[in-house]
């Protein structure tokens, strides 16, 4: 289970507790699974819930134990539980969450739902699959029931507290999954919407923006091949602006659909066949021959990139309609792929929380109309300063999340001090004809393994709010969270 998902384990019970009584209560409206967890409580006897209490306590480690032993060897729980700084944090959680559904087995129904979906929740927004939370559930309660064999009880006493462990389990794992399907529902269908709200947009104008993009790049490769060719470094296609593009953005507009995946073929194979042969190509008949496929390759992908566009059709808005940057409904879908792909591919990711700074004070001096003409500017100077392929949104009044694909601290750090040195040195215009000088405070955070993105989010909202302690006009770097 996720580390914050488990830390919820820690809330105390509320002092209101449901009894028997209360179940029959026409005026108590409980839910067929609450009301079985509270018969359930009660229908262990107090000798046998203090002997499974014990047991639970004294083996507690041990059980963790075998738990993440075993899911790690799972290929698709591994990647959810390979990081060190979320496998230790893991561990100390599920001790707590064993501590209370078998020691402190609360009798607050309200509570113990609340903890089973906060957990469903989260193990939703880090996507970590559902039948891999159900399989250490079942290794659970195997490994309780084994121990209950090995202790010097009745037949009567082992059935009554095996069956116990099963129902708690069982029921505990059935609110967590009503929890995971509701968000993973609304997931996809805010995955759906920003589908519709990026085909909303001018399409034949992002269709020429990509198309020269992928012009440019050839003729860079082009452009290499003169002179010392052994020396030249040839780009990769995956590597350029619309190959960044195309991984990210369009993998995410374009989602499923096989003329991608038949861009995505032609790309690795420019870059994995054609140009390394181009580069060690040993006489001019081969070299021509290699840049007539190259030619056609390129070719090839400029039609297919065509062909992608051409089904786009025009839906719903999705983008702030003051500034054009995204709105933030869009930004747990994206932000949680990008860090799933960033985990699993071993890639960099960075965000940048931009603010600008003393902006009650333009409101306050020029008015509403004049702060949101500001705005507008700052968001066209982010725009500017940022690749295809990065993410912006509209974070807040006067904030603004970027999310830098690809991209290293050093990169990130890069961007957000141009980007801050240009908003500087530059007049803004205002409705009355006048001008505005303003700076802006940046907090930049890098992933460092965390599978849940809202730590990323939260590290640059740190470093931002140092920003704004150390004077303004600067940018912080956020210390990863442990």
């Amino acid at each position: 289970m996720s580390d914050e998902a488990m830390t919820v384990m820690n809330v105390p019970a509320l002092p209101t507790e449901m009894s028997g009584d209360d179940i029959r209560n026409p005026h108590i409206c409980l839910t067929p699974s609450e009301s079985e967890w509270i018969q359930l409580i009660h229908s262990l006897p107090d000798n046998l819930a203090k002997q499974l209490a014990c047991l639970i306590e004294a083996d507690k480690d041990r059980l963790v134990g075998v738990f993440y032993d075993r899911l790690l060897q799972n290929p698709d729980a591994s990647p959810f539980l390979s990081q060190d700084v979320v496998h230790d944090r893991l561990q100390h959680s599920m001790r707590g969450w064993l501590r209370r559904l078998f020691v402190e087995r609360t009798m607050d129904v309200a509570v113990f739902v609340a903890e089973q979906r906060k957990i469903g929740e989260v193990h939703a927004r880090i996507q970590v699959p559902i039948h891999v939370v159900m399989q250490g559930a079942r290794l659970l309660k195997n490994e309780i029931v084994c121990q209950l064999q090995s202790q010097t009880i009745s037949l009567g006493d082992f059935a009554v507290m095996a069956d116990y462990v099963g129902n708690a389990i069982n029921i505990a794992i059935e609110f967590m999954s009503q929890a995971f399907v509701s968000n993973t529902k609304s997931d996809a269908q805010t995955d759906e919407a920003y589908r519709a709200f990026a085909l909303s947009q001018d399409v034949t104008l992002e269709r020429e923006i990509q198309r020269a993009s992928l012009m440019e790049w050839s003729q860079s490769v082009l452009f290499s091949l003169y002179g010392n060719r052994r020396e030249a470094v040839l780009p990769l296609l995956s590597s350029s602006d619309f190959g960044l593009w195309l991984h990210h953005k369009g993998d995410m507009i374009f989602h499923g659909s096989p003329v991608l995946e038949n861009i995505r073929a032609d790309m690795k194979y420019i870059d994995t066949v054609l140009l390394p042969a181009i580069a060690g190509a040993d006489a001019d008949q081969n070299l021509t021959e290699l840049i007539e496929s190259f030619k056609n390759k390129t070719g090839e992908i400029k039609f297919l990139l065509a062909e992608l566009f051409q089904a786009a059709a025009a839906m719903e808005t999705g983008r702030d309609p003051l500034t054009r940057t995204l709105n933030r409904r869009f930004l747990p879908s994206i932000l949680s792929r990008e860090v799933k792909m960033a985990s699993q591919n071993r890639m960099e990711l960075s965000v940048m929380m931009v603010d600008i700074d003393n902006f009650k004070r333009i409101n306050d001096t020029y008015g509403h109309g004049g702060g949101d003409h500001i705005l507008q500017q700052v968001a066209e100077s982010i725009f500017t300063h940022s690749r295809a392929s990065d993410f912006v949104f509209r974070y807040g009044g006067e904030e603004f999340l970027v999310v830098l694909i690809e991209a290293s601290a050093k990169t990130a750090l890069e961007t957000a001090e141009k980007l801050r040195l240009k908003i500087a040195g530059q007049q803004f215009s205002l409705p009355d004809g006048g001008s505005q000088n303003i700076t802006l405070s940046i907090g930049v955070s890098t992933f460092n393994g965390h599978p849940d993105f809202s730590h990323l989010i939260k590290t640059a909202d740190q470093a931002l709010y140092q920003a704004k302690q150390n004077g303004r006009n600067r940018t912080e770097v956020a210390i990863p969270l442990s």
